[in-house]
């Protein structure tokens, strides 16, 4: 009986290891919104040395009140949210738990970059009307509707979501662009990078077009691989293995990476997870070392903004951006 369970178990590795190892070579079906106008993944960062990263995308124009009315709670994904408006109708996503920090230094990470990024904010304490008990995410807040340390996403009137977009089947696959984002989500370790948490928008006005992004950041800036409790975690992103092999034309990334054995007895999840590591595999040196050069273009203390914007500790600020310093110049001497 031994042995039979033995095969099985090798079995189930060898086809699991065949499964994940080339994901380009079966996609997986196209997602095929209908839309308006071209779709676009990045756009060329011609200021990135005078971008504010402090405000990000939203610029301080758009910084959220510290006064909101409930609507709706969101109990869908692994972080505790709901939905709120402002008193200028403007509908906000409130996120609470430990993936508020890092989601709002990687989006000004992204969106420096050149990529599209939602207008993340960090907001230390935010009153909300009409706040009834939350199913989850109740230890933020306290007495009168005060909700603490939260990540406040902005959503556009100019704008809405027409779904997801998929890494393995998009527009832009095999494009410089394309594989220079893989490479930016190894930088700042985001392994969470399911399909789902892709997202399509399509914009209003006389050129209308389509915005494709990485819309949920919230498992940046901690470990590697597959652990909640380590998102925007300093230490686990201080001590990471981010590159695993450098050849002549390709680099292979240690982000996403491989699930820990103790998943193998959830199958689901195991597979899933192995799913994504051809993410951060196979991408052309080139690629990766152009990420770096403008990456490079950024100054130490629009990097730091990033992280001061996050609600981090003066330390804690100052580790996580040498930890990004490293990395980009990594990229920059391929």
């Amino acid at each position: 009986m031994r042995f039979v369970v033995t095969g099985v178990i090798a079995s189930t590795l060898i086809l699991l290891v065949g499964y994940s190892s080339d994901r380009s070579a079966t996609p997986k079906p196209a997602n095929k919104p209908a839309a308006e106008g071209p779709p676009v993944l990045w756009r060329e960062p011609a200021d990135i040395a005078a971008r504010d990263l402090y405000y990000g995308p939203g610029g301080k124009s758009h910084e959220p009140r510290t006064e909101l009315t409930f609507l709706s709670e969101d109990t869908t994904g692994a972080s505790p949210k709901f939905e709120a408006v402002d008193q200028e109708g403007i509908h906000w996503k409130v996120k609470l738990g430990i993936e508020a920090k890092p989601e709002t230094a990687a989006s000004r990470l992204v969106w420096a970059a050149g990529y599209f990024a939602n207008e993340d904010y960090f907001v230390r304490e935010v009153h909300v009307q009409n706040l009834p008990h939350l199913h989850r995410g109740g230890r933020y807040v306290s007495a009168g509707g005060l909700v603490h340390d939260v990540r406040l996403k902005r959503h556009s009137p100019s704008e809405h979501k027409l779904g997801i977009w998929s890494w393995a089947n998009n527009p832009f696959a095999s494009t410089r662009e394309w594989n220079a984002l893989r490479v930016l989500m190894a930088l700042i370790n985001n392994w969470d990078l399911k399909d789902v948490n892709n997202a399509v928008y399509q914009t209003k006005g006389d050129n209308p077009e389509q915005h494709y992004l990485v819309s949920d950041l919230g498992a940046s800036l901690g470990t590697t691989n597959l652990n909640r409790a380590l998102k925007g975690d300093l230490h686990s992103y201080e001590q990471s293995k981010w590159i695993n092999t450098v050849a002549q034309d390709r680099i292979d990334f240690n982000v996403p990476g491989p699930p820990s054995g103790t998943y193998f007895f959830a199958m689901p999840i195991f597979v899933q997870r192995m799913d994504l590591v051809w993410i951060g595999r196979g991408i052309p040196r080139a690629d990766a070392a152009w990420l770096g050069q403008l990456l490079g273009r950024l100054s130490s203390g629009q990097i730091r903004d990033a992280f001061r914007a996050s609600g981090y500790s003066d330390n804690e600020v100052e580790r996580f951006s040498r930890v990004v310093e490293r990395r980009i110049d990594e990229l920059k001497r391929l």
